[in-house]
């Protein structure tokens, strides 16, 4: 039976990894929930207890970089906060109209046009979107990161537990 569940565990958490680069994924959540579902079924115990607690941490940590380093970002590329919140609605809008890439697409559209629309200049409006881009990059490899070390603080928590 704990095999099972590993195995299971195990391709949850390979999914949600693959989710932190890949739209539509829901990347750190899901390796999150597979290994609270590994507690549940497996039983946490002292050494999964702590675990649970650092793959938490881990967790809340990826979610924030995914969006403070973008913001970051695009504010020291002179971005308004009125650009932000254009390319976060362009992101909503782009998920629902575009399958599988409108998410990245609909919010850089939003931040270029929103940016193109303020300072009436393209190679502005560009150089705050390129910088926001560059950002969500980082921030996917960020999350990518600690997707994997979650991952190994699970497996840690299998040998030992």
């Amino acid at each position: 039976m704990v095999d099972g569940i590993v195995v299971l565990v195990a391709l949850a958490m390979a999914v949600g990894i693959v989710g932190t680069v890949v739209p539509l994924v829901p990347g750190l959540l899901l390796v999150w929930g597979a290994a609270l579902g590994y507690g549940i079924a497996a039983g946490f115990g002292s050494v999964g207890m702590v675990a649970f607690a650092a793959i938490t941490a881990l967790a809340l940590a990826g979610a924030a970089a995914g969006w403070v380093v973008p913001q970051r970002a695009a504010g020291k590329a002179g971005a308004s906060r009125m650009s932000m919140l254009a390319a976060a609605s362009g992101a909503v809008i782009g998920f629902f109209v575009i399958p599988v890439v409108g998410l990245p697409v609909g919010g850089l559209a939003g931040m270029y046009l929103a940016e193109l629309q303020r300072t009436a200049d393209t190679a502005t409006a560009w150089r705050t979107t390129r910088a926001t881009l560059v950002a969500l990059g980082v921030a996917a490899l960020v999350q990518l990161g600690v997707g994997l070390a979650m991952a190994a603080v699970w497996v840690l928590w299998v040998i030992l537990g």
